[in-house]
């Protein structure tokens, strides 16, 4: 837990009166959306001198192409979820100027083949099963595949009768994983084209052990008990859970460790680049909350 942001929603911002009643400090009282929020805390830790491997961040992040592409404009390695609908282009789509039968010829390029779903672009991929780390009762599975693919995200173009699409843009993996339930799940990530598919199921699974994490915070040591209206009480609020869970895992870690058992992150990916003069560490995200991106609070 390395940071945390208040979300206030546009019903809180658009209302000076009750940001002033709940102290609310100026600089805060303008709307920014999630993704933005998130940027601006990636930001300030890295400014600060932390330093970490991999961004995660679930759908809610993942579906904002804003998101992914600030992380990649600042030279972060990143995997995030993204639902099934998510477009994308096979990785070597390439941009034509189709001629046209009348009218002026055109200006703008279009992609030679049209995007697909993540659910179809997958459905023929060869799935494996993979084991990305051992749990209480084994090792932990699930099947996975994954492509390489341009994600739909650059600027739209109207492109004949599909009307509005977008260009591709970014080159990216499309990972899909399948679980016991039967359920699917996908994900995009910036890795390396030549990441090997247990690295990359690695990755998108690394957000377990935050996740744990914030359920303890929330749970056990009251992160969500707060019932207060003020910015500055619950600030403080969540200001102390904090202490008190880098406490108990600092404490369990010790009590676990026994100079025996690897304490490093489940699963490592490239570490982000970093300014000169600031070493890596295995960190794996900043975020609003934890170190990786969920759902910041409501107001």
């Amino acid at each position: 837990m390395v940071g945390l942001r208040l979300f206030l929603p546009e019903s809180w911002t658009s209302d000076p009166d009750r940001m002033n009643r709940a102290r609310v400090p100026d600089a805060r009282q303008s709307y920014k959306t999630k993704p933005e929020i998130a940027l601006e805390e990636i930001d300030r830790i890295r400014t600060a001198g932390v330093r970490f491997g991999c961004v995660l961040a679930d759908a809610g992040y993942g579906l904002s192409a804003p998101f992914r592409q600030g992380l990649s404009a600042r030279g972060l390695i990143w995997a995030v979820g993204v639902g099934a609908r998510q477009k994308v282009y096979p990785a070597g789509v390439a941009l034509t100027f189709p001629v046209a039968g009348r009218g002026r010829p055109r200006k703008t390029p279009v992609p030679d083949v049209t995007s697909l779903s993540a659910e179809k672009t997958l459905a023929s991929a060869p799935w494996r099963t993979l084991s990305w780390r051992r749990g209480t009762k084994g090792p932990l599975k699930a099947r996975f595949a994954a492509v390489r693919i341009m994600v739909a995200d650059g600027p739209p173009q109207r492109i004949g009768a599909m009307g509005q699409q977008h260009q591709p843009g970014e080159d990216a993996w499309l990972i899909g994983e399948q679980r016991s339930t039967g359920e699917r799940k996908y994900y995009l990530s910036n890795l390396p084209a030549d990441t090997p598919l247990k690295r990359l199921a690695g990755a998108v699974k690394a957000r377990w052990a935050c996740e744990q994490a914030h359920q303890q915070l929330k749970e056990e040591l009251g992160l969500d008990h707060f019932e207060g209206r003020s910015w500055g009480g619950l600030h403080r609020h969540a200001l102390m859970t904090m202490i008190a869970y880098a406490f108990l895992q600092n404490r369990r870690l010790r009590q676990a460790s026994g100079g025996k058992k690897d304490l490093r992150p489940p699963a490592a990916a490239e570490p982000a680049s970093d300014p000169p003069g600031h070493p890596g560490s295995d960190l794996h995200a900043g975020h609003t909350q934890m170190s990786t991106l969920q759902g910041a609070p409501q107001a």
